[in-house]
């Protein structure tokens, strides 16, 4: 072979390398683009590095709730208020004190963070109420709840140590401002989850009287509606602490070793019913 086809053959090496050089990028991203573009493809990601969401069993979510709200006086129902010294039932004040380990507090960013809003919390409340009167926990003859007649507010449940560990509730309570509003047959105050609805916590006037209620059915049927585990009967009451004769304790896990006192109650007289939280030892 001879010199000149020698250069000729290196020129034209030369460009080659050079077309390549300049057009084939060009070319191979819009190979890829072709494969890829009008197309599903699916690709698993790991998401171990990008934080964890601490997500509550309805266990803890009752824990802290029940300890949040016995840190402090809360109001409850008018017969509980008049029977204990210093609570301010339905005027709001009292619920911004960070104090202890644990703290109810009023959420003063109104409803856009919780799945229940403003506007839906007296619709699902209702709801609510229809499937513990399903379950045999309310009697078929309570009321609606008629937006006109409660007040909500959105508060939260929170351990001061462990912030991240709170609970959203909106707190029901039947108007005091309004008259010749009866009673009867009617939810006077309940706890209500911001997130799912469910209904921690309730006083409601109803048509029987003490002797005809089964507290053990009561709590066993409100515990399977929230999803806890089968109550336990609390053996350490002392009835001479206790706002009213007709009661009954049970005991349910917090998490981490911890337990919730919850008490099945009635007031004789405006025959009131009711499911509260009390703090546990």
């Amino acid at each position: 072979m001879g010199k000149n086809s020698i250069r000729l053959a290196f020129l034209l090496f030369v460009a080659v390398v050079v077309a390549i050089s300049i057009w084939g990028p060009e070319a191979l991203s819009r190979y890829q683009d072709s494969r890829l573009l009008g197309q599903v493809h699916r690709q698993e990601v790991d998401l171990a590095g990008e934080g964890y969401r601490y997500v509550l069993s309805s266990g803890e979510k009752l824990y802290i709730l029940s300890q949040a709200l016995n840190s402090r006086s809360l109001p409850e129902s008018e017969q509980s208020a008049m029977t204990r010294a210093g609570d301010s039932r339905g005027d709001g004040e009292g619920y911004g004190e960070l104090t202890g380990s644990y703290a109810f507090v009023m959420d003063r960013r109104g409803g856009a963070e919780s799945q229940v809003s403003d506007q839906a919390v007296f619709t699902i409340c209702d709801r609510e109420i229809g499937e513990l009167k399903k379950a045999g926990v309310l009697p078929d003859t309570l009321q609606a709840v008629e937006a006109e007649l409660y007040e909500a507010r959105l508060c939260s449940a929170i351990d001061t140590r462990e912030p991240r560990n709170h609970v959203s509730v909106w707190s029901l309570t039947l108007s005091d401002r309004l008259r010749n509003v009866s009673k009867e047959d009617r939810l006077i105050e309940a706890y209500i989850d911001a997130d799912d609805g469910k209904i921690y916590g309730f006083y409601a006037r109803i048509d029987k009287e003490w002797e005809e209620l089964d507290p053990d059915r009561i709590i066993l049927a409100w515990s399977q509606y929230l999803g806890l585990s089968e109550p336990e009967p609390y053996e350490g009451a002392d009835p001479l602490m206790e706002i009213t004769p007709y009661f009954q304790k049970y005991v349910f896990p917090g998490g981490e070793g911890e337990r919730t006192i919850v008490t099945v109650g009635f007031y004789e007289g405006i025959r009131e019913l009711f499911i509260a939280t009390s703090l546990g030892r």
